[in-house]
C-alpha cells in the first residue's frame, strides 16, 4: 500500500524495523520509496528498532515458524506503544491504531485487544478523503476477480518447485518480452553465458500465462511439433469485453499461417513468475460503457503492458486525461491484472503532460536536484585558487577554440592546434574537468551516477549534473578561465602521432563558435587570425586522420536526424528540416575519436584490470540479410564478411539515375548494427569496436553529459598521478554493474528522444492537414510497407487491410523482400509517394497516417476528408481491428 503510505493525509506513522526489513528483501523499489517517506519531515513518519529494544525484543518460540514470531513481534511492539503513549503532557490517551492486511495478525490482535484494521477499512473510514479509496491495493488475488468467473489462465507453479525444475533443466529461466506489435506474443530471453543466450517465442494468451514485460518468468519448451515461427502480424488489443475469450481463439489461429520449417523457433509456455518487474504505468482510462460503473480498464501508453482493470469512483474527471495506474495481481479468471490508480499527470495532448509521461515511460530521473545535492556545488563567486593549479598547466597563452551546434550552453570540448619550430604541428583536445568538481561518493555524484547521461528532448533538456555545472562553471565558455584535461598530441605534416601526453590544465577559450561561423572561417580568402590558423591546420589533419580510419575499415553510416525550428513564444515546431552536416562536424569528431582512443590505451595500460572501455560488437551475419537481399534487388552487392568489405562496397554502391540510393542502404546498414557498450576491461576479452575499426574505445571527451565519461577522467588522472585512487574505482565487480546501468540509461535516453521527436513530428502535422510527399521503401512486411520520407526525416508504415474496407490481394516474398498488392509489386528502395496525416482518432496513441498515392492500387484510396475521421473520435473507441 505504498501509494497510500505516500499521500500526504496520510501522517503520524511507525513503521517497525521488523517490516521494513521484510520489505527490503521482497521489493528494493518499495523499500526505497518507504526510506524517503520516512526521511520527509512534513509526513511524520518514524522507524522504531523494536529488534533492538529491551522491551519489544522476543525470541522464536519453539515450533514457532519465523513468520508467526514476526507476526508476534509486531503485536509486541503495538502494545509496548500504547502503554508507553498512555498520558501525554495534558493528559489526554493517544490512541494507537494497528494496521495490517495479515488476516490471522489482525485476528489475534483484537483478541488481545488492540485497536486494529485492514487497510481498506481505516482508508474507508477517512470520510473527509474519498479520492484515498482509488489508491488502495487490491489484496486478495481471488476478492477482486469476475465473480465466479470462469478460469482462463493455467496456475503458476510455485517459487520453490520452479527452482527446483530450473536447476534440473525442465525449465529454463529468463525476461520476459512482450511484443509493441502483437499482443498475443512474446518472446523469453532465457539466462545463460553470452554465447548460450537464447530466445524462446510464446504464442497466445494461456501460453502467455499472466507474464507482464520485463517480468523474470520460468518457461517450459513444448514438443518441437508445437513449435511456431514469429509472426508477421500486426495485432492490437481492442477488446473491452471480459467475455470474449473465443474471440481470442479465432485471433491466434491468424497467428498459426503457413509457414516453412525452417522459419520455426523454439517455442514455450509460462509456467510460472520468479521476479515481477511491474512498475507503475502512465496511459488513459478506457471508461465502462456502464452508467455508475466504479470498474474501468486503464489502457497503457506502452503497447506492451495489458490492460489493467482498476476501480474508480472519479472516472469522469479522470477522462481524456494521463493517469498514473499501478499493477497489484493478476487472477486465473480475469482476462486483465488489477490494479489501482496513483495519480493524475494532466490532460493528454498537452505538451507538459505528454513530456512528463515520455520522461516516466522511458524511466528518466528528472525531479529537480535535491538539497543534498546542490550543497555539494561550489559556492558563488567562483574562481581558480593557487591550490587548484597545484597540478596543473597554465595553458591559457593557447589559441583555443570551441566549435558546437547552435543554442549549446554545454560545451565540453575545446581545440588548438599550433606549428611548433621543428615543422612538426601541436594539437590539443582540451575536455571540461567535471571530476574537479564531483568528487566520488558524495550525494552530488550518486545523482550523476544514476541518472547516466543528459537527455536531449526536443525542446528541453535534462541535465545529468546541476545547470551551475552544466552551462556555467564546466562549460568552456569564450573568455573566461576554465579548469580543463587536456590532451596534447606532437604530429607530423602527415597527421603521424609522434607523441601524446596528457594534463589537468587552465584554459582561456578565445572564441565559441558554431559550426557554420568555423566553415566561414576556414573557407574565408580574408581571414587570417591566429584562431582561424588554428581551425585550418586541425581542418587539414581531419581529413587525413578520417582517410586513414576509413582505409582501416571504419563505417560511415547514415541516420535521417530531424531538427524543428521552434516559434520563439508558443515552442510550438513551425518548421521541419533534416540536419545538413558541415565538414567542421567532421573536424572537431575526428579530434575527439583520437582522444578517445588515446586516453583509453593509456587507462587500459594502466589498469588492465578496471579501465571502463567501450565496445562495439559485430553483427552477427544474419543481421545482414535484410541489407543484402535489398542491395541485391537492385543489383548491387553488399559484401558483409568483414568491416572493410562492408564500408567499401558500400562506397561503391551507387546509381547515377538513384542518387539517394546510397543513403537508404548506410541507414538500411545502420539497423542491422549492434548496440555499442560500456564494459570494464577486467571482465571481457573482446574490446574491439566494430563501426570505428579500433581495437580499443572509450569515452572521455563529454564529462558534462555523460557519467562514463567521468569515471574515465578519474582513471586517466590517477595514471598521471594527478588525483589519488578510491576503492570503488578499482572494484572490478562494482565497475560492471555501473556499465549496466549506464548502457540501460543511455539506451532509454535515446528512446526518449525518439519519442520527443515523434511527438513534435505529429504537433507539426496537426497544423499541416494532408501533406504529400515522396519517400521510399526501407522494409516490406506482409501486409504492409515500411516508408522514409527523407525531407522530414521521417518514417511510418503503410498499411493494406484498414476495417471495413476489402482486403486487397496481398503477395509477400521474402527472398526479394517485395510486397504485391492486387496488381502493383513494392520492392525496398522503391520511391513512392505517399499522404501524410495525423490521425488522432485514438487519443491516447496519436499517430502519423500514411497512404499510398503513388503507385495507385485500387481500391486504396485516402480517406474522402479528415472531417469524417475528426468526428469519428467524439464516439467511445470502437473496436479497431489491425
Amino acid at each position: 500500500q505504498i501509494d497510500i503510505l505516500e499521500d500526504p493525509v496520510i501522517k503520524n506513522v511507525i513503521v517497525l524495523q521488523t517490516v521494513l526489513q521484510e520489505v527490503r528483501n521482497r521489493s528494493a523499489p518499495v523499500y526505497k520509496r518507504i526510506r524517503d517517506v520516512i526521511q520527509n519531515p512534513e509526513k511524520h513518519f518514524y522507524s522504531f528498532t523494536n529488534e533492538h529494544h529491551r522491551e519489544t525484543y522476543i525470541e522464536q518460540a519453539r515450533g514457532e515458524t519465523s513468520n508467526d514470531r514476526n507476526d508476534r513481534a509486531i503485536r509486541v511492539a503495538v502494545k509496548w506503544y500504547n502503554e508507553h503513549l498512555k498520558k501525554t503532557e495534558d493528559g489526554e490517551k493517544i490512541q494507537v491504531i494497528f494496521l495490517t492486511n495479515d488476516r490471522s495478525n489482525k485476528e489475534k490482535a483484537l483478541e488481545e485487544g488492540i485497536t486494529a484494521y485492514t487497510c481498506e477499512e481505516y482508508i474507508k473510514s477517512l470520510t473527509a478523503n474519498p479520492e484515498l479509496v482509488d489508491r488502495l491495493a487490491c489484496v486478495s488475488d481471488e476478492g477482486k476477480g469476475i465473480e465466479g468467473g470462469k478460469i482462463i489462465f493455467p496456475e503458476h507453479i510455485p517459487l520453490s518447485k520452479l527452482q527446483q525444475g530450473i536447476k534440473s533443466g525442465i525449465y529454463l529461466q529468463g525476461t520476459y518480452r512482450a511484443s509493441r506489435e502483437n499482443y498475443l506474443e512474446a518472446t523469453v530471453w532465457v539466462h545463460g553465458d553470452a554465447e548460450e543466450s537464447k530466445e524462446i517465442i510464446i504464442q497466445g494468451l494461456k501460453h502467455l500465462n499472466r507474464a507482464i514485460h520485463e517480468d523474470v518468468v520460468a518457461v517450459e519448451l513444448l514438443a518441437k511439433s508445437e513449435w511456431v515461427a514469429p509472426s508477421s502480424v500486426v495485432l492490437q488489443d481492442d477488446g473491452q469485453n471480459e467475455e470474449d475469450v473465443e474471440n481470442e481463439e479465432e485471433k491466434e489461429n491468424i497467428l498459426k499461417t503457413s509457414v516453412s520449417k525452417d522459419m520455426l523457433r523454439p517455442t514455450g509456455r509460462v509456467v510460472g513468475i520468479i521476479k515481477r518487474n511491474w512498475r507503475p504505468y502512465c496511459g488513459m482510462l478506457s471508461k465502462s460503457q456502464i452508467k455508475e460503473a466504479r470498474r474501468h480498464l486503464f489502457t497503457p501508453a506502452d503497447r506492451r503492458i495489458p490492460r489493467i482493470r482498476i476501480e474508480t469512483r472519479q472516472a469522469d474527471t479522470l477522462e481524456g486525461q494521463r493517469i498514473i495506474v499501478a499493477i497489484d495481481g493478476w487472477p486465473r479468471n480475469s482476462r486483465y491484472p488489477n490494479g489501482h490508480f496513483v495519480k493524475n499527470l494532466g490532460s493528454a495532448g498537452d505538451k507538459e503532460t505528454e513530456t512528463e509521461v515520455l520522461l516516466l515511460e522511458h524511466d528518466v530521473p528528472h525531479q529537480a536536484f535535491s538539497q543534498a545535492v546542490l550543497s555539494f556545488l561550489p559556492k558563488m563567486p567562483w574562481s581558480i585558487t593557487e591550490e587548484d593549479m597545484k597540478y596543473r598547466e597554465d595553458l591559457r597563452h593557447l589559441n583555443v577554440c570551441s566549435v558546437d551546434p547552435p543554442g549549446c550552453t554545454d560545451i565540453d570540448d575545446a581545440l588548438h592546434c599550433r606549428e611548433i619550430g621543428n615543422g612538426n604541428i601541436e594539437v590539443g583536445v582540451h575536455i571540461a574537468d567535471v571530476s574537479h568538481f564531483i568528487r566520488p561518493g558524495n550525494a552530488l555524484d550518486e545523482e550523476s551516477v544514476k541518472r547516466g547521461t543528459t537527455v536531449y528532448l526536443c525542446e528541453k533538456r535534462i541535465d545529468m549534473v546541476p545547470e551551475l555545472l552544466s552551462s556555467n562553471l564546466c562549460s568552456l565558455r569564450s573568455n573566461v578561465d576554465r579548469l580543463a584535461f587536456s590532451c596534447i598530441w606532437e604530429m607530423n605534416p602527415k597527421a603521424e602521432i609522434l607523441k601524446t601526453r596528457f594534463t589537468k590544465s587552465v584554459i582561456n577559450s578565445k572564441a565559441s563558435l558554431t559550426y557554420a561561423e568555423a566553415q566561414m572561417r576556414i573557407d574565408s580568402a580574408t581571414m587570417n587570425d591566429d584562431i582561424t590558423t588554428s581551425l585550418r591546420g586541425l581542418n587539414k589533419l581531419a581529413k587525413i586522420l578520417k582517410k586513414k580510419r576509413i582505409d582501416n575499415g571504419a563505417l560511415t553510416l547514415a541516420s535521417p536526424e530531424v531538427r524543428f525550428h521552434m516559434d520563439s513564444e508558443t515552442h510550438d515546431p513551425i518548421d521541419l528540416q533534416t540536419k545538413e552536416l558541415k565538414e567542421t562536424n567532421s573536424m572537431v569528431e575526428e579530434f575527439m575519436l583520437l582522444a578517445n582512443i588515446s586516453v583509453a590505451q593509456k587507462i587500459y595500460d594502466e589498469f588492465p584490470e578496471f579501465a571502463l572501455l567501450r565496445k562495439h560488437p559485430a553483427p552477427p551475419p544474419s543481421n545482414y540479410d535484410i541489407l543484402v537481399k535489398a542491395a541485391k534487388s537492385k543489383n548491387l552487392e553488399i559484401r558483409t564478411d568483414s568491416a572493410k568489405a562492408l564500408a567499401e562496397s558500400l562506397d561503391k554502391a551507387e546509381s547515377p539515375a538513384f542518387p539517394y540510393l546510397n543513403t537508404l542502404l548506410r541507414i538500411l546498414t545502420t539497423r542491422c548494427m549492434m548496440q555499442a557498450v560500456y564494459f570494464c576491461s577486467g571482465m571481457d576479452s573482446d574490446f574491439h569496436h566494430y563501426g570505428l575499426a579500433s581495437p580499443i574505445y572509450t569515452h572521455f571527451t563529454s564529462p558534462i553529459r555523460r557519467y562514463a565519461d567521468i569515471i574515465v577522467h578519474r582513471l586517466l588522472a590517477v595514471a598521471i598521478g594527478a588525483d589519488c585512487t578510491y576503492p570503488e574505482l578499482t572494484d572490478k565487480h562494482r565497475l560492471a554493474e555501473m556499465c549496466k546501468n549506464l548502457n540501460y540509461r543511455h539506451k532509454m535516453a535515446q528512446y526518449a528522444q525518439r519519442a520527443s521527436v515523434a511527438f513534435h513530428t505529429q504537433l507539426f502535422f496537426k497544423t499541416k492537414g494532408v501533406v504529400n510527399e515522396d519517400a521510399y521503401i526501407l522494409f516490406v512486411r506482409k501486409n504492409a510497407i515500411v516508408v522514409l520520407i527523407p525531407r522530414y526525416g521521417l518514417e511510418g508504415t503503410v498499411f493494406f487491410e484498414e476495417k471495413d474496407k476489402p482486403t486487397p490481394k496481398l503477395e509477400y516474398n521474402s527472398e526479394v523482400p517485395s510486397l504485391t498488392v492486387e496488381d502493383t509489386t513494392l520492392h525496398v528502395f522503391d520511391k513512392v509517394k505517399v499522404n501524410i496525416m495525423l490521425d488522432d482518432s485514438n487519443i491516447q496513441h496519436q499517430k502519423m497516417r500514411m497512404v499510398l498515392v503513388e503507385p495507385k492500387i485500387l481500391g486504396n484510396d485516402t480517406p474522402a476528408s479528415l472531417s469524417a475521421e475528426a468526428s469519428s473520435k467524439d464516439e467511445p473507441e470502437k473496436k479497431k481491428k489491425r
